[in-house]
């Protein structure tokens, strides 16, 4: 039975992936006391990535903040893995969105603003967060954008 977490998402016209495995020697999430630390979510669909290369050179911004909805999208369904429910999130407590970008490229609060709008619109004021937007030269995959989360969760 989905909660309201999920029920917001059906709103939104948003189903959740399967969560993705993880590519390296690490785990996709940490549970410690009521703390989730998320692993980072890159812009994976179906398998596939969405979006590849620098924002301002091989990507515009437009593509870029849906490459950051995607990666948000994964990493609720890494929430969902780790707990079974995303209405046992008690707060997004930060997110970190990493931006591949052009030297001159300087937007990377505004890419990040995907993110963060559908934590809001999934939990409302559950979903307000700390967060840090870096532009940074390359990331796993040649990836756009990657996210991490860390959740407070029952």
């Amino acid at each position: 039975m989905a909660g309201e977490a999920e029920n917001k998402l059906t709103e939104l016209g948003i189903t959740l992936p399967e969560a993705a495995a993880p590519v390296a020697n690490y785990v996709p999430f940490v549970k410690t006391g009521k703390l989730l630390f998320v692993s980072g979510q890159i812009p994976l669909r179906g398998g596939a990535l969405i979006a590849s290369g620098k924002v301002g050179l091989d990507v515009d911004e437009t593509r870029a903040v849906e490459a950051a909805k995607v990666c948000a999208i994964n990493l609720l369904a890494q929430v969902k893995a780790a707990t079974g429910n995303l209405d046992k999130v008690k707060r997004v407590v930060r997110l970190a969105v990493f931006v591949a970008s052009a030297p001159s490229f300087t937007r990377q609060p505004q890419v990040a603003n995907a993110a963060s709008d559908l934590m809001v619109a999934v939990f409302g004021d559950k979903g307000r967060h700390a967060r840090v937007a870096v532009g940074t030269n390359v990331l796993p995959m040649d990836a756009t954008v990657e996210i991490e989360g860390l959740f407070e969760v029952a």
